[in-house]
């Protein structure tokens, strides 16, 4: 997307609907040039007037007229810029609502291909440039360059002959300001990879925190801070001498300016061509044409860094979604939940070697179904396929003969929950964190939740019980207290098909009792998919699938594989020997 394509994709998606608000801004910005180009054109008669004519009849009216023209100024630019403010929020407020829309709704292999930190960066330090280029940029062109007119107006008025001189600045100025917004552009994308390089690093600091104390490497973090920061620093440092490039320049050249001005108005004025009072009105206009034309001038910078930052953004908001309901799509209707492979592979990326390789499994409904195998050996997936987390690349999956893919995914994962060895809390109530099931829960419900989950012992003896403020991810809690609060959302939600990815590892034989006891509540007459390390589990599920390698390579009850797989046999033994 060249950069006019991306000026019209934010005009007409952002900015056209507050077309009405941004021309009554234009409208204080004529305003604001005409009283400007007044200010400078009442200096003649005053010089004229009251200095050289001594005229009484004008000892009060010019000063007022000053006083008013200052006046109108002033109000002028007030209103102008509000108005520009509350347009460049709402502004920010949409693009940043279609972004996290886009990334809320973004594929699971998106969000795990980009750091979380890198979308932080887009969302806030990248939209602020977009709005920059939106407002600023506006309101500045509009602004200054009326202005500027204006005052030309005033010049040639005064003399047409200085004007002319004074107006070779324009495209100078302008020339310099292209080069630098260039050079501006360019570092300003070193810049913002750099801040989300950063983020990313700082928000890795904060979730490790206690990895790095135990394994003392604060030096070595800093070290790496350090050198994060540094570079940040040289990306800043550049677009700031860039940026105040523009000041010398731009004296540089008004300095030139004036010192021919007035050579050439001397000899004017010997001449009787030019009057003292047409010159300092003249001079006057000139001199407040400094700040339009050099705002002009380095104009070219916000819309380079506006460019840049839209360039990152605007790729996320159009990510098209790969996992998406299919055109014709039905609502899924479980009765008993079967769930079927039929000849499924899958992998995470084309460059990669397959992760499921020619997967076919019969999971009965009502039933509890356990997959067993080697980490890396493709259970994950296979859970993760279910809910349509990822697309699969052949075959089909089938739930009481209804393809998932001619299913809508909301009605899919409406009928899916999901528990996994790493609990996902917010930072937020006990309460709410079991409502997130179901926000419309009553209190008696989010209770009997906590009770059949076994959460309500520990709940009781928190500080104010459901209302109790569990920190980042529940970092307040134990293990087990995460894992009974994953569980009892779990049961809020009232689905007929439950996935468990090692759901009791890692925990206490006690607290590992009472959640395999509200584990058994969950499942109870629900089609249950389980991945378990600890065999003595599932010894009891009604099928286990051994998995190996992203195949199914046995099947069959625990009795049955340990007579006919030496995978499973191998498993047992080594648990039985740990035991």
């Amino acid at each position: 997307m060249n950069n006019i394509e991306i000026l019209k994709r934010l005009y007409k998606n952002y900015t056209r609907k507050y077309l009405r608000n941004i021309l009554v801004s234009v409208f204080f910005t004529v305003l604001l040039a005409g009283s400007t180009s007044a200010v400078a054109y009442l200096l003649d008669p005053a010089i004229k007037q009251l200095f050289i004519e001594q005229k009484q009849s004008y000892m009060i009216l010019i000063p007022a007229l000053i006083v008013l023209a200052f006046s109108v100024k002033g109000a002028s630019l007030y209103l102008a810029k509000v108005i520009m403010i509350n347009v460049s929020e709402e502004v920010r407020k949409d693009i940043q609502i279609d972004m996290f829309a886009s990334l809320i709704k973004a594929d699971t292999q998106l969000v795990d291909n980009k750091h979380s930190g890198k979308f932080i960066t887009n969302l806030t330090n990248d939209v602020n440039m977009i709005v920059n280029l939106v407002s600023t940029a506006i309101l500045n062109l509009f602004k200054d360059s009326l202005t500027l007119i204006g005052l030309l107006f005033v010049m040639f008025y005064q003399n047409w002959k200085l004007a002319l001189i004074a107006i070779i600045m324009i495209p100078l100025a302008s020339a310099a300001a292209r080069t630098l917004g260039k050079r501006i552009g360019k570092v300003t994308t070193q810049q913002m990879t750099m801040a989300g390089v950063l983020t990313s690093y700082l928000i890795e600091i904060f979730k490790n925190h206690k990895l790095i104390k135990i394994f003392q490497k604060e030096n070595f973090e800093k070290k790496r801070a350090d050198e994060f920061i540094n570079k940040l620093k040289e990306t800043s440092r550049k677009i700031n001498v860039v940026q105040v490039r523009a000041s010398p320049i731009m004296e540089f050249l008004t300095g030139i300016m004036i010192a021919c001005l007035i050579f050439i108005s001397a000899k004017l004025v010997a001449k009787n061509e030019l009057e003292v009072s047409n010159f300092f009105s003249f001079l006057a206009a000139m001199m407040l044409a400094y700040q339009p034309v050099r705002s002009l001038a380095t104009l070219n910078i916000t819309i380079q860094q506006g460019l840049s930052g839209a360039k990152r953004v605007l790729p996320v908001i159009d990510d098209v979604q790969k996992v998406k309901d299919n055109p014709n799509s039905i609502d899924l209707k479980v009765i008993r939940g079967d769930i079927d492979f039929k000849n499924v592979n899958f992998n995470y990326s084309t460059e990669e070697n397959k992760i499921l390789n020619s997967i076919n499994l019969k999971i009965p409904g009502e039933k509890m179904t356990a997959l067993v195998g080697h980490s890396g050996a493709g259970k994950s997936t296979i859970l993760n396929l279910i809910p349509r987390f990822y697309n699969i690349d052949n075959g089909d999956i089938m739930i009481d003969k209804q393809s998932i893919y001619k299913s809508t995914i909301f009605s899919l994962r409406k009928n899916i929950s999901l528990v996994s060895q790493d609990t996902t809390l917010f930072d937020d109530t006990v309460k709410n964190n079991i409502a997130y099931a179901n926000l419309e829960a009553s209190k008696k419900e989010i209770e009997e939740a906590a009770k059949f989950s076994f959460a309500d012992e520990f709940i009781e003896k928190l500080p104010n019980k459901y209302e109790t403020l569990i920190g980042e991810n529940g970092v307040r809690l134990s293990g087990g207290e995460k894992q009974r609060l994953s569980i009892a959302r779990a049961i809020l939600k009232k689905s007929p098909i439950i996935l468990l990815d090692e759901a009791t590892s890692s925990l206490d034989a006690e607290t590992e009792n009472k959640i395999q006891n509200a584990i058994n509540f969950l499942t109870k007459g629900k089609t249950t998919i389980v991945i378990a390390h600890r065999l003595s589990t599932i010894l009891n599920s009604d099928k286990i699938y051994v998995i190996d390698n992203g195949k199914v390579v046995g099947e069959g009850k625990h009795d049955e594989l340990l007579a006919n797989s030496n995978i499973y046999k191998n498993f047992y033994d080594k648990q039985i020997k740990r035991s």
